[in-house]
């Protein structure tokens, strides 16, 4: 595409006589230890962006346009496009240097780099060669720190230390070391001390390529001229909250300042709106102990993610004459304690049309403690088209929720020390759901008490559901509906008919995830070099089939269960595990890989497991060649090609996918992807023939897709588009209908998707 366009309209033109289209750049090296993609960061003038990396789109696009600028639509495309990178000798010499610096900064310390190029038809090739030379090693490693307080807290870390003899003398080394040692000191009450206070003296004289490192940080000195005297070391004296106001009014007549334990200020103009001991136990700072960065940041981070407050910040006022005493100051702005919303939207189920409108009520300062109470109502209408033997052709759906939000762990027998450091949330819910449909009536009853915390900058996070209860209740159920799917002597409709039977849920569940990213810099930059794993299990009918057995409970011979009031309850185990990589190519380019795995076993008071439990595949989030619940389970398919929602799930779950993404233009990215899968179930079904995993056939069922996508990027949400094509087609054994891929219909092996968010 890019090579049409460019053969079309050549980039030359834009050019005058004496200049060059930058076609490439390269960088190579005589020592294969040094990592030639660290280095291209440091080149200051690449060619023209390719997409996919293959095809240089946005350069053609921009030689679609004319010379003469006035004119609307060359400025169009022009705007749309890129424009031919010209070379420049300058950048190139600049380019050259910074990367002689940064080989040099890896400890090879007599590195030259040189820079060539190549021209053919007004296209220059440009390539930079580096020769290393010898690396310098670290012999021995010293200490000379003036200040013996400061010596101490550095020797009593020192094995954290990130420099150890033998190491290069890498230059990026040290300033991390540097780093770490200010973060110590700063944590230590340091509250003045810098990075500018270490220093590093390398001594080369020694024998061969080895070098003598020495640590030095000198005395305390305020200002030029004053003496050196030991670095000072800070403590807290108060902590003063400032609610609504400013420190310049905060001794106004017109603010009420309350005291507590002669260290804690809370100045505010109206009643208080937080709960002191909850500001308190929000606050890692503490007074009379020494300052710490970490516990400053981690206060900013406590109040100022509070659903109560809009904002805030801490901030450090020294003490009039006294030269080791701080006073700290937090500033908070509350937000609005009450919040309505209301939402109308259209729907559409198989073309049956409808619309639906919410309700939404949010209280943010529960009981003065930044509690967060939700409330929702919602309504829903379709008119139901195309069902024969129904007397009603409407579907109705209403719903009501609730949700209490505390910003901390309501749990006893927690340590001090564990509550303050972990970011926590303790979520209860209640919700219930009418849904009246032509063919039954279905009621749903859920409520929960759940734990969240995160820890290491939101990159661990974890969730415990501690109890989860779901009561399914089936008041009517029409006679056609029975007739034709319910009732069947030759019990193949196990699956369908468990799913509208009374059901009772009592589930526990943990989920752990990690990102290698720092939450604060999630979505700052375009294919970061990242990865994520997320862990999940949960359990459900344990401790009742326990109570069960031990009491002798009733047990239903017609459903094989034991019941509770009547109503048979579930018994599964469920585990899933996700990771996703993204591998960054360059500043527009990355490669995205994601293995997913999910089993769950109905075993002991359940036969089948719940219609919310099992599994589906296709969709915008799978196996992209096919439609959602489209795929399997095995080699299973709906009657006539259409899906069969209920009979097209499954127990085990398997996801691969590989996206190349792309930044084309303006917000506009684009990608290209394979994505494999299917679903299974453990037992065989009679409903579900095919649908069985077996260790001899199930790589035969991995069904394979391939396609592009669309994504509107901005950063903070994603609309997508993709479209995919069936490549392996497990619904068909063999022959021209399992490989599409080779004889492809549009019509049959297309899939367009839209969705919100990344697929992983």
């Amino acid at each position: 595409m890019g090579g049409l366009l460019l053969a079309a309209c050549a980039p030359e033109r834009f050019l005058r006589s004496d200049e060059y289209l930058l076609d490439g750049v390269a960088i190579h090296t005589d020592d294969p230890k040094i990592s030639v993609s660290q280095i291209e960061g440091f080149v200051r003038q690449h060619p023209n962006s390719r997409w996919f990396s293959l095809f240089k789109v946005p350069l053609g696009v921009y030689c679609i346009s004319g010379t003469d600028s006035t004119r609307r639509v060359n400025r169009f495309f022009r705007r749309i496009g890129e424009a031919p990178v010209v070379y420049d000798s300058l950048q190139t010499e600049r380019s050259r240097a910074n990367i002689e610096a940064a080989v040099r900064n890896l400890g090879y310390l007599k590195a030259t780099v040189g820079a060539n190029h190549k021209d053919r038809h007004r296209k220059r090739k440009l390539a930079y060669s580096i020769e290393a030379g010898t690396c310098y090693f670290v012999d021995k490693i010293s200490k000379q720190i003036d200040d013996p307080q400061v010596d101490s807290i550095v020797s009593a870390e020192e094995v954290r230390s990130l420099l150890r003899p033998g190491m290069p003398l890498d230059i990026n080394k040290l300033n991390l070391e540097r780093t770490r040692i200010t973060s110590l000191l700063q944590s230590q009450g340091y509250y003045r001390f810098s990075k500018s206070y270490i220093h590093f003296e390398a001594d080369t004289n020694v024998y061969n390529n080895l070098v003598n490192l020495t640590l030095k940080i000198p005395l305390y000195r305020e200002r030029q001229g004053d003496s050196l005297v030991a670095h000072p070391r800070y403590h807290l004296r108060n902590i003063s909250y400032l609610i609504d106001t400013d420190l310049a009014s905060a001794n106004s007549d017109s603010m009420h300042v309350d005291t507590m334990a002669d260290n804690y200020r809370f100045v505010h103009k109206r009643r208080l709106s937080l709960r002191p001991s909850f500001l308190i136990a929000k606050t890692e700072m503490q007074p009379d102990e020494l300052y710490s960065e970490p516990d400053v940041q981690t206060t900013y981070s406590n109040i100022s993610q509070l659903s109560a407050v809009l904002g805030a910040n801490v901030g450090m006022e020294p003490v009039e004459n006294s030269t080791d005493s701080l006073d700290a100051v937090v500033s908070i702005m509350t937000a609005k304690k009450h919040a309505l919303s209301a939402a109308l939207e259209g729907t559409n189920t198989a073309g049956d049309f409808g619309a639906a409108v919410s309700l939404g009520y949010q209280n943010r300062n529960l009981f003065r403690r930044s509690a967060l109470l939700g409330l929702k109502a919602r309504g829903a209408f379709e008119a139901v088209k195309g069902l024969e033997g129904y007397s009603d052709q409407n579907y109705i759906e209403y719903s009501l929720q609730a949700d209490l939000n505390f910003p901390e762990f309501m749990f006893p027998f927690l340590n001090r020390s564990f509550r303050r450091s972990a970011k926590a949330q303790s979520i209860a819910s209640l919700m219930f759901d009418s849904q009246d449909r032509p063919e039954f009536h279905r009621r749903v009853l859920t409520a929960a008490w759940r734990y969240r915390w995160n820890r290491m900058n939101q990159q661990l996070q974890h969730r415990v559901d501690l109890i989860d209860l779901d009561y399914v209740f089936m008041p009517w159920i029409s006679e056609t509906f029975k007739n034709e799917y319910l009732i069947d002597n030759g019990n193949r409709n196990a699956v369908l008919r468990y799913n509208y039977e009374n059901l009772f849920i009592m589930r526990w569940g943990y989920n752990f995830h990690f990102t290698s990213i720092p939450y604060t810099a999630q979505n700052t930059a375009y294919g970061q070099n990242a990865y994520s794993v997320r862990l999940g299990i949960e359990t459900a009918g344990n401790l009742l089939y326990a109570l069960s057995k031990g009491l002798s409970m009733q047990h239903s011979e017609s459903r094989d269960a034991y019941t509770l009031f009547n109503i048979a309850y579930a018994q599964y185990v469920k585990f899933d595990f996700d990771f996703a990589q993204s591998f960054r190519i360059d500043d527009r380019n990355s490669l995205a890989l994601h293995a997913a795995l999910g089993a769950a076993f109905p075993y002991a008071n359940s036969k089948v497991l719940p219609y919310e439990k099992r599994y589906f595949s296709g969709g915008a989030n799978s196996v992209r060649g096919w439609s959602v619940r489209g795929l399997g389970p095995g080699s299973y398919s709906g009657s006539d090609g259409r899906v069969d929602f209920i009979r097209q799930t499954g127990d085990l779950k398997l996801d691969l996918s590989a996206e190349w993404r792309t930044h084309l233009f303006w917000k506009i990215d684009g990608a290209a992807f394979v994505d494999a899968g299917n679903i299974w179930t453990f037992r065989d079904y009679p409903e579900q023939p095919g649908g069985q995993f077996r260790f001899d056939t199930f790589w035969k069922q991995i069904a394979v897709a391939y396609g592009l996508g669309l994504r509107l990027n901005f950063s903070y949400f994603i609309l997508r588009l993709d479209g995919g094509m069936k490549a392996i087609n497990p619904a068909h054994e063999s022959g021209r209908f399992h490989y599409p891929i080779i004889h492809p219909k549009f019509g049959r092996d297309f899939q367009l998707h839209f969705a919100v968010g990344m697929p992983f």
